[in-house]
């Protein structure tokens, strides 16, 4: 057989043929194959006409989520390895190996996650696409979230009121569970983890498939269970700082090309010990703790969960449909339903006995929240994408117990449209936002029932400018306003907030804060060096803050440290860089850095619970595949602290503790068993010297040192 192609203008030559009979075959893509029987004498010509024929390929489908971040915002995104190391452990905790990320903690067990100083109501955190909403104002309040439901975390640092709302003044925390499948087989994956101080357990399954009869359907269950006793410092154990946790969540969906609707339910249920050596039952008590750093009453190990606890149960339900019309663009509505019940025990029983033998607590919050969200994104006019979308909360409080915050009733309701311009290198995009917050308490005061009211309404907007250099090399600048309402725990807090065994008080007079925020980021992506590193410029009219006050507080329930809310304006500036180089072919090191200057403009003067700047260090050697072995690594890193030099005086019941630096080594491997089953092991080694050290930011640090070393370790099989 012999061949030729023909050139672009259709001609074809063939030579050095014998005379006789041949078959002449043109095949061209798009179009019938053609064959003409041909008679050669002599040099001759011959032409085909062809037809077009349709072609059909197998089908190929492309799932991903749908990204909702603006392109000059900075983030970053934990998943894969990164996030399976961190398994086990709470939400905050996996996220401060990103840099400007940082905790804090009450005690051991409780984390909240610190994005470039801001915390809580200032960091909108998102589990699932909703909105996660809780009794999450108090730094004892950890976010109710599994965080073994997550395939990937994603933390976009600075303002994003635009496309979330209001609250995201810090930044934005997205928890996304990975797509539920459309082919019939089933996967599941059983993680087990182990850790040494607490003696701490836990164990989360997941499975997931769809139904051969029914393509496109998809579902998937999921569960954890965790156990965990007192904590042990470098020195002595934490007495009553035990934790038990069992959550579950479902999912089920359908998708085709134009129509996905999706179905999530999720239950959180934590029993949470607070260190009873944080409950003081005199000054003189509490001055000698101050004085001394160490809890009067020294504890073993046990499981057991005494009074104070917390027992919290989250129940979340979702259902979100996004339609695909043929005319174009994408119609997405999401509607929520969430649950949070808190209830809070105290260190001592009531005196009366048949009361004390109910075992009620003393403090108990069951917030409700529904909410909804429709957006239209309408497809591309020439180089111009955006979308539109308009969303609304109504939420309500029951409280019950000792009096803290009231009941109240909330209703929010947000318009936001956000554009995005290509233009070559460049990417331009801006957005606007206004939203409407009514906020209603209920109140006795002087026996009387009384019910303020408070109407907070702002706009927001940001303008952001992306410029891609090269493939490698990208630079990103946003500049962006949001604000925060001050919540009904700033307002009118008035008691003993025993999980943060803290005397607090509100007022009723602050205002809206209002964030201005500029970003400024440049990426670089080589063969051996990759690099981010990004500055922040924030002012923010209004900041609301918790002060420490000069004298403890002494009630019938002991003595605590007392805080009153006030209000300043504030300044937040900084600097974040992470750089990981390829010293050697196996051989990587990896550095990150967080700076970060916090000044109250009005006192001239720093402002209090701010993070110290920090710097941390890993090499890791990656083996590569030894025998059967797949991915074999080990690492070891260093994490150091630096002591916060920048507080206001007189302004804390303790100094700031000193600058500390702590070791860790881990190493981990992968196995293959057969071609669809596969068992990851970990293990890492936190505290490796068992420093003995307090972290500014965490609020039992007046009582007792922070945790000690601690072996973790982590299985993972995939089958």
């Amino acid at each position: 057989m012999q061949g030729t192609t023909a050139d672009s203008a259709g001609f074809y030559r063939i030579e050095k043929l014998c005379q006789g009979t041949y078959t002449l075959i043109c095949r061209v893509v798009g179009y019938e194959e053609t064959q003409q029987p041909f008679r050669l004498t002599h040099a001759a010509e011959q032409d085909f006409f062809i037809t077009e024929d349709a072609i059909h390929l197998a089908d190929v489908n492309v799932a991903a989520r749908r990204t909702t971040l603006m392109s000059s915002q900075t983030a970053t995104v934990l998943e894969g390895q990164s996030l399976d190391q961190t398994r086990g452990g709470t939400l905050g905790e996996a996220l401060q190996q990103m840099a400007g990320v940082t905790s804090l903690q009450t005690g051991s067990s409780i984390v909240k996650p610190v994005i470039h100083g801001m915390h809580s109501n200032r960091v909108l955190i998102l589990n699932n696409g909703i909105r996660q909403e809780g009794q999450q104002w108090g730094s004892e309040h950890a976010p109710e979230i599994d965080p073994f439901i997550a395939s990937r975390i994603t933390v976009v640092k600075g303002a994003a009121g635009v496309r979330y709302g209001s609250d995201a003044i810090g930044g934005v925390i997205l928890v996304e569970p990975g797509l539920l499948p459309t082919d019939p087989a089933i996967r599941s994956q059983l993680n087990l983890a182990g850790f040494a101080n607490g003696r701490q357990g836990v164990a989360s399954f997941q499975t997931e498939g769809g139904l051969k009869a029914w393509k496109g359907f998809g579902w998937r269950l999921q569960g954890t269970l965790k156990r965990g006793g007192n904590i042990r410092t470098a020195h002595y154990f934490l007495d009553n700082t035990g934790i038990a946790e069992q959550n579950i969540s479902a999912a089920t969906g359908y998708r085709s090309n134009r129509f996905h609707t999706e179905l999530f339910y999720s239950r959180f249920a934590s029993r949470i010990g607070i260190f009873s050596g944080a409950h003081i039952g005199s000054l003189t008590d509490l001055r000698t703790i101050f004085e001394n750093g160490r809890p009067l009453r020294e504890a073993g190990f046990s499981y057991d969960i005494q009074r104070p606890y917390q027992d919290i149960r989250h129940d979340l339900l979702k259902w979100r449909t996004i339609w695909k019309p043929q005319g174009g663009g994408v119609w997405s509505l999401t509607l929520a339903r969430q649950f949070n019940d808190r209830m809070e025990y105290d260190l001592h029983r009531p005196r009366n006995d048949s009361l004390a033998a109910l075992n009620r607590p003393e403090l108990r919050f069951r917030l409700t929240t529904y909410t909804g969200e429709l957006v239209f994104e309408h497809k591309p006019i020439g180089r111009l994408s955006g979308s539109i979308g308009i969303d609304g909360l109504y939420q309500f409080n029951i409280m019950n117990g000792r009096p803290l915050i009231p009941n109240f009733r909330q209703f929010n309701t947000g318009l936001f449209w956000i554009g995005k311009l290509r233009l070559q290198q460049w990417e331009l995009e801006g957005g606007i936002r206004y939203d409407i917050r009514h906020l209603q308490a209920f109140r006795f005061v002087n026996r009387v029932l009384t019910s303020p009211e408070f109407l907070f309404r702002n706009a927001s907007g940001t303008l952001g400018l992306t410029r891609q250099h090269s493939e490698r090399w990208t630079t990103r600048f946003n500049a962006g306003t949001a604000w925060r309402a001050p919540n009904v725990s700033e307002l009118f807090s008035d008691g003993v907030h025993h999980g943060a065994a803290a005397y607090e008080q509100g007022n009723e007079t602050l205002r809206p804060e209002v964030a201005y925020n500029l970003s400024l980021s440049t990426e670089y992506t080589g063969k051996r060096v990759q690099s981010e590193v990004s500055f922040f410029y924030n002012t923010i009219r209004n900041y609301i803050y918790l002060r420490p006050q000069a004298e403890p507080v002494l009630t019938i329930r002991g003595a605590f440290p007392a805080f009153r809310y006030t209000q300043t304006d504030a300044l937040y500036a900084g600097a974040d860089a992470t750089v990981k180089a390829t010293l050697l072919p196996r051989l990587e090191l990896t550095s990150k850095a967080s700076a970060l200057y916090v000044q109250d403009r009005v006192l001239d003067q720093p402002i209090v619970m701010i993070p110290p700047n920090r710097w941390e260090n890993s090499l890791r050697y990656n083996f590569g595949q030894v025998g059967r072995l797949q991915d074999v690594y080990a690492s070891v890193g260093n994490l150091w602290v630096a002591r916060q030099k920048r507080v206001p005086a007189n302004s804390d019941f303790a100094p700031p503790p000193p600058a500390y630096s702590l070791w860790n080594l881990s190493a981990g491997f992968g196995l293959p068993m057969g071609e669809t089953h596969r068992l990851d092991c970990s293990l890492r080694v936190t505290n490796l010297f068992n420093t003995a050290y307090r972290d500014y930011l965490n609020r039992f640090r007046y009582f007792a040192e922070d945790m000690g070393r601690n072996v973790a370790l982590r299985a993972k099989w995939s089958f």
